[in-house]
């Protein structure tokens, strides 16, 4: 099907623009074997829409406390032990002592990103990501096309700032299994040490250090540990206080299925009283309703809440109207990032769907997943250069990604990446044939 509906010759303007886009992409790129459509414009957002990205920075600031808290009571038994035991499936028990031991005591991430759909109600949030690639990516877009003219989000220098305030001189971690984040941390590094000259960062493989600054960003996933040879004397060294780490060693932290905890009612109380009611309430609007896949059969009078039914067995058998439902792995696995172990319940055939879900359900016990409401993003209308000398607009569906740094002080805003897709794709997320700009704000009549 074709999502293509317009075409026109470039303006000597906008020409120069990706003159201007072609001429500064650093000589490494900025990711690996990746390629995107370029825009002779951002994406535009309203200032009131700019105040309600701010205010879910803070919202799941809060939130990412809350689960931080919710876990460490639990272990403690002031909250049911099965929360705890429940994140702790299938991590080694060397890694569930270290997140528990009183030097992480209630540290988290000091940047979160979350992923968001545009769709007609507002936004959506598909997952929070604390460790989160694009930073590199979003930093340079931000500096080009505020060279080209427009109002970014967060500022011309947003990104770079934002990281500078969570690590001021330091070393940064990149795993072989985010390899391809590799040249945009670089280029990161590059750009860090010409606006802050006095402070040094070094980008540093997943080998072991002879020597390690007295800051340190973790760009790996927990999962991934066993193959990171550095991360045991890293752990050590944060422990004993020779460095700081972030984002600390806890993997609960990393799973998706906070959202199902969210939702259940059991635990209502718990979360109005760190989030407060309004916050409460603000989240419930973007965060989907999630249920967790637990194979254990219910009591007979019971039902899955908004499903309605008793059985998972039943949601195996819904017809395609009724399966507007995706099913997630959790987190702990080389399948729970970039889409993959991902299951759209509407785009498969009955019988994927239910092996789907039966695999999920099989698979409890060492990796738990999730069933979640799908939302359709809203249609937008964008322009790509289609070549360089035309500019093509395309239809597509928008991911949002504001990346919001943390310090003691505030929950900044610092930046957001825009990832359009053509319309006929349903999961969103960086390919050939995305548009990828940063977030500009529409500026005041």
């Amino acid at each position: 099907m074709d999502y293509l509906f317009s075409s026109r010759l470039a303006s000597e303007q906008e020409k120069k623009g990706l003159q201007s886009l072609q001429a500064a992409m650093p000589e490494e790129g900025l990711f690996a074997e990746k390629v995107w459509r370029q825009s002779p414009e951002p994406f535009l957002m309203a200032p009131n829409v700019q105040k309600s990205l701010e205010q879910l920075g803070h919202r799941l600031n809060q939130f990412n406390v809350a689960c931080d808290l919710l876990y460490r009571l639990s272990y403690e038994g002031r909250q049911p032990v099965w929360i705890a035991e429940l994140l702790d499936r299938g991590k080694p028990p060397e890694l569930i002592a270290l997140a528990r031991v009183k030097a992480f005591r209630g540290s988290v991430a000091n940047v979160i990103r979350p992923d968001l759909l545009l769709t007609k109600e507002g936004f959506t949030i598909c997952e929070l990501d604390t460790i989160p690639g694009g930073i590199g990516l979003t930093a340079w877009l931000q500096e080009v096309y505020s060279e080209l003219g427009f109002e970014m989000l967060g500022g011309a220098q947003g990104m770079l700032r934002g990281f500078y305030s969570i690590l001021s001189g330091g070393d940064i971690v990149v795993s072989e299994e985010s390899a391809t984040y590799r040249p945009e941390m670089l280029y990161l590094i590059k750009r860090l040490h010409e606006l802050f000259p006095q402070e040094q960062w070094r980008l540093c493989s997943s080998e072991n250090q002879e020597k390690w600054a007295s800051q340190v960003y973790r760009f790996f996933e927990l999962f991934d540990v066993a193959n990171v040879p550095c991360a045991a004397d890293l752990f050590e060294r944060a422990l004993t206080g020779e460095l700081t780490l972030t984002p600390p060693p806890k993997p609960q932290l990393e799973e998706k299925l906070w959202f199902a905890l969210f939702w259940m009612k059991p635990l209502r109380e718990f979360w109005i009283r760190q989030l407060t009611q309004r916050g409460f309430e603000q989240l419930q609007k973007v965060i989907p309703y999630t249920w967790l896949l637990n194979p254990e059969p219910l009591p007979v009078q019971a039902v899955y809440p908004r499903l309605e039914t008793q059985s998972w067995e039943e949601v195996a058998n819904f017809s395609q109207q009724e399966r507007e439902l995706v099913i997630k792995i959790s987190g702990f696995d080389e399948r729970a990032w970039g889409s993959r172990g991902v299951v759209i319940g509407a785009d498969v055939s009955k019988e994927a769907w239910g092996a789907a879900l039966r695999k999920a359900l099989s698979e409890f016990a060492e990796r738990p997943h999730l069933l979640q409401v799908f939302h359709h993003s809203s249609l937008q209308d964008h322009s790509y250069f289609s070549s360089e000398e035309e500019i093509t607009t395309m239809k597509g569906r928008v991911r949002l990604t504001p990346y919001y740094f943390i310090t003691s002080e505030k929950v900044t805003l610092s930046g957001a990446l825009a990832t359009i897709c053509p319309a006929d794709k349903k999961m969103l997320h960086g390919m050939k044939d995305a548009i990828l700009v940063p977030v500009a704000v529409i500026a005041k009549q």
